[in-house]
């Protein structure tokens, strides 16, 4: 099962203020701990929200609305995609991680959907044909 871990954002990390030292090295030694295990697929932090824009969707019409936004609990500062047997082993991996930011942090676990979730069909047969296609980028 994979798993996409949400960094949420907080004043600081919108602020831009970025990382100690010590906590890049702490984040460091867990990415490696979880590479070595096998189970980090991919980590990365997110520039803030003034960088970023949004797309609204209202049927066929398209709205960019230009950051930053307002709501920092909404926003997310980072991620990681892991691959573990369950939500329980993901939980246990993340309880490990070093606070992310100076003001608290908090950390939020969703499972990804597989292709095998959905029911078979042409549009299946098309996001796996993408699938095998980008694999073969890398």
């Amino acid at each position: 099962m994979r798993f996409m871990v949400i960094v949420k954002a907080t004043k600081d990390s919108e602020a831009g203020v970025m990382p100690s030292e010590e906590l890049l090295i702490a984040m460091g030694k867990f990415n490696e701990e979880m590479v070595k295990a096998g189970i980090m697929l991919q980590g990365d932090g997110l520039q803030t929200s003034a960088k970023g824009a949004r797309i609204k969707f209202d049927g066929d019409k398209r709205t960019v609305v230009d950051g930053p936004f307002a709501e920092t609990k909404e926003l997310v500062a980072g991620f990681w995609i892991i691959q573990v047997k369950s939500l329980a082993e993901a939980i246990e991996w993340m309880k490990r991680c070093p606070n992310p930011h100076n003001d608290g942090g908090e950390l939020e676990i969703r499972q990804i959907f597989e292709l095998s979730d959905f029911a078979p069909g042409e549009g299946i047969r098309i996001h796996e044909k993408l699938r095998d296609e980008m694999k073969g980028r890398k």
